[in-house]
């Protein structure tokens, strides 16, 4: 497995920590990140991770990134990619190579709320109920067939920060699970 982060990495960490365990059926083979300063990466250094930068800034177009983050996901020999906060829409020239083998986990119950700000929209809408999609990546932004969800209850007084931090706990446990599962088929 690649894993491709652009931040914290904290479901990354999760699926490391997975795959790391004895009855694990994936490994994690390399973590790619398109921002120099992600702490995530950081992380998986200290951990021994085979770890990368590229940068979607040293690109002139997505499609310039993408084939370079192809070329290097390509050269790593992967069975599949995870994505785990990566903030790049991706185009055709990554997802068709890899179609039907890179997965994400989006904060939402998909097909609600894709894209951004997926807590403060939830409860805009008055949800009783939000949570956390693991997905197939399409060229659709969140669009991908579901593989997995779990639910958490939308709480009288919550805030985007609250809600986020109880749907973060259960894409923790989903996304590992969700992988195994997958990769099982």
């Amino acid at each position: 497995m690649g894993v491709l982060i652009s931040g914290t990495g904290s479901n990354m960490k999760a699926l490391v920590a997975a795959s790391r365990a004895a009855d694990s059926i994936f490994e994690i083979a390399c973590v790619v990140s398109n921002k120099a300063d992600a702490a995530g990466i950081t992380w998986a250094k200290e951990l021994g991770v085979a770890t990368q930068i590229i940068s979607h800034r040293d690109y002139p177009s997505r499609e310039a990134f993408d084939a370079a983050l192809n070329d290097y996901m390509q050269a790593q020999h992967l069975d599949a990619i995870a994505c785990a906060g990566f903030m790049r829409v991706m185009t055709p020239v990554l997802v068709a190579p890899w179609a039907g083998k890179i997965l994400n986990i989006h904060p939402s119950l998909l097909p609600l709320y894709k894209g951004l700000h997926t807590h403060e929209r939830a409860i805009a809408a008055g949800e009783k109920e939000a949570g956390c999609t693991v997905h197939l990546v399409t060229a659709e932004l969140d669009d991908g067939p579901i593989l997995a969800q779990a639910r958490v209850p939308v709480l009288a007084g919550d805030t985007p920060e609250s809600l986020a931090a109880r749907v973060l706990l259960e894409e923790h446990k989903l996304y590992p699970k969700a992988l195994s599962d997958f990769l099982s088929r």
